[in-house]
């Protein structure tokens, strides 16, 4: 995984949230000089973790903001770069989700979540949505599709509704498995990007 910078709160959902799972075959420290040919090198765990948040950095992905309501009714939602296509029939994604976060409760909850899609010009918004500002719904416009659940209309290129088919828990993360029935795209979408611990634009060419 890998974030920006992080405040504290207790209750907040930060991210671009980054979950996966490392199979190790050299040094942590990856210097290919270290590879160990025919060992699988098991490294102490603090400089495992810290080389798999190397190696993840290095894979940029889009940013989305992953929204739901809480039993009362009131959204939720963080900013998540761990989305997967699973399957086009039926037309299934995933997304990675802290076990701990608010949002996965209300998505759970109400088994049904938004995909938004952040555009190269949504940056301050996912950045409040990763923060554990309390009032970040108050800060943007959204609108509540057929069933309530928020569309960030202003800062997605694309939004995917999904129904919750299933949802497994890998570590401090749930893995949340969405089969699609809408989707919104607008015309020529221009996504935002994070990687190498930064938010980037994707080209205009």
């Amino acid at each position: 995984m890998h974030h920006p910078p992080r405040g504290k709160d207790s209750s907040d959902d930060r991210g671009p949230d980054r979950a996966g799972i490392a199979y190790p075959i050299a040094s942590a420290s990856l210097g290919w000089d270290r590879v160990m040919t025919g060992v699988r090198a098991l490294p102490e765990p603090a400089l495992l973790s810290a080389g798999f948040r190397s190696l993840m950095a290095a894979f940029p992905a889009g940013v989305c903001v992953v929204t739901g309501l809480d039993a009362d009714g009131q959204p939720r939602g963080m900013t998540c770069s761990s989305v997967c296509s699973v399957a086009l029939e039926p037309p299934t994604l995933l997304v990675c989700l802290r076990t701990a976060s608010p949002t996965l409760t209300a998505v759970l909850g109400c088994a049904r979540f938004a995909v938004n899609m952040l555009h190269d010009r949504a940056q301050l918004t996912a950045e409040l949505f990763s923060s554990g500002e309390p009032d970040r719904f108050q800060r943007v416009r959204w609108l509540g599709a057929g069933d309530g659940i928020p569309h960030l209309v202003d800062d997605a290129h694309s939004v995917a509704d999904c129904v919750v088919i299933a949802a497994h828990q890998v570590g401090d993360h749930t893995v949340v498995y969405g089969e699609v029935f809408g989707v919104a795209v607008q015309p020529a979408p221009q996504p935002l990007l994070y990687g190498l611990r930064r938010y980037a634009a994707w080209p205009r060419h």
